[in-house]
């Protein structure tokens, strides 16, 4: 007998404070991102271009996914 196992997705998100997001998902769990390590640790301008406050709280959700501009910077689910 084949177990369906079943696709988590993000449904919604919301800034908390500096580079943390919480991040509400459908199976109803619930957590706190903090990304300031991830964008800190990058050298490539257009992921550090996210340490602007501004840029950062300008992200949406795509299709589950965690999204920042035109697919600039995206956080998969899966």
């Amino acid at each position: 007998m084949k177990t369906k196992l079943k696709t988590i997705k993000i449904d919604s998100a919301k800034y908390v404070e500096d580079y943390k997001l919480q991040l509400f998902f459908s199976d109803g769990n619930e957590q706190i991102v903090n990304f300031g390590p991830f964008l800190k640790s990058s050298f490539h301008s257009e992921i550090r271009k996210f340490l602007i406050l501004k840029n950062f709280k300008h992200f949406s959700i795509k299709s589950g996914d965690l999204m920042w501009g035109d697919f600039d910077l995206l956080f998969p689910i899966m």
